[in-house]
């Protein structure tokens, strides 16, 4: 937990601030098998779940809807909490904390926000390289749904 101490620039006081993590949250979109990924626009460029940083005053529910719905144009179905992941060496940008979820839905996906592109991907196929952890979140999602066999065992399908 790192403090620093500043002086109001009004009336001179200390006053002390904490440098916290970030929340966010990353969401499983998925049909059958395969999950969508987006393409980012911005750095660091690559494929990665949607998701993003929650809004003062917005529960992680609410930031996983909005977030899926700013970057792919999707309304999600069946939400639920998958895992939280908290390396503070997750995110090459700062120390995010992420609420992964996982969710259904039966729209056209479409790239919006910091999206380039979309596109959805086999579990079994992904692109070599995502950005983030968001490789092992998937290899960790697919195990807790499929386990070594390619039968379904948890409920998120």
């Amino acid at each position: 937990m790192a403090k620093k101490l500043l002086k109001c620039p009004d009336c001179g006081a200390t006053i002390t601030t904490w440098r916290n993590p970030f929340p966010t949250v990353d969401i499983i979109i998925r049909r059958s098998r395969q999950v969508l990924l987006i393409e980012r626009k911005n750095e660091p460029l690559g494929w990665a779940l949607p998701g993003g940083f929650v809004d003062y005053g917005e529960s992680l529910e609410d930031a996983a809807r909005r977030e899926a719905r700013e970057e792919t144009g999707l309304e999600l179905l069946n939400l639920r909490q998958f895992r939280a992941y908290s390396d503070p060496e997750r995110d090459p940008r700062q120390h995010n904390i992420s609420l992964v979820f996982s969710a259904e839905t039966t729209d056209e996906a479409v790239a919006g926000d910091d999206a380039a592109g979309v596109k959805w991907f086999d579990l079994d196929a992904l692109p070599k390289k995502l950005c983030f952890d968001h490789a092992r979140i998937l290899a960790e999602f697919r195990a807790s749904c499929f386990g070594g066999s390619g039968r379904r065992l948890a409920p998120f399908f």
